[in-house]
């Protein structure tokens, strides 16, 4: 006998740092991004606990299966501050059911409650599926590249 899934979306506590950290690995796999495990669930806990980061979990039938995640940022050009969707992750077999909606609609009422006026974020250019599902969210999509340079490389104010 079939019965409907119950999915849901809450906001994330400390004790979800763990489901969080094996979500990540699997993003991190996704995008072939390096993982470093060492110490990232408590990491993850610790930030959630000091407001650090705000994220949001995906459940279906009480199993954690995607998330979102957010910071703070300030805007130099804009002079304001925005919110910055840093992570939206879903397991492969919870995506087209509505969860990245539901996920995305949980950060944008955040930030709408705390009274930003924006929330911005960048998904790999290859990444056809979050360029359509971004695209239809009513986001205006911006030309630009996203560096990262580890500070351990910079000697002097130069790479090393």
């Amino acid at each position: 006998m079939d019965r409907a899934e119950a999915i849901r979306v809450r906001p994330a506590q400390a004790g979800d740092a763990q489901a969080l950290a094996a979500l990540c690995r699997a993003h991190a796999a996704f995008e072939e991004l390096p993982y470093q495990a060492d110490g990232h669930t408590s990491r993850l806990a610790q930030a959630l606990e000091n407001s650090r980061l705000h994220a949001w979990v995906a459940e279906r039938d009480g199993d954690i299966v995607g998330y979102a995640s957010a910071t703070l940022d300030f805007s130099t050009l804009c002079a304001r501050t925005f919110v910055h969707l840093d992570c939206l992750y879903l397991d492969p077999q919870a995506r087209n059911c509505a969860l990245g909606s539901a996920l995305m609609a949980a950060v944008a009422e955040f930030g709408r409650r705390k009274g930003y006026r924006d929330m911005q974020w960048q998904t790999p250019a290859w990444n056809e599926a979050a360029l359509r599902f971004y695209d239809r969210s009513g986001a205006r999509r911006l030309s630009k590249q996203r560096y990262t340079l580890p500070l351990a490389a910079v000697v002097g104010g130069a790479s090393a």
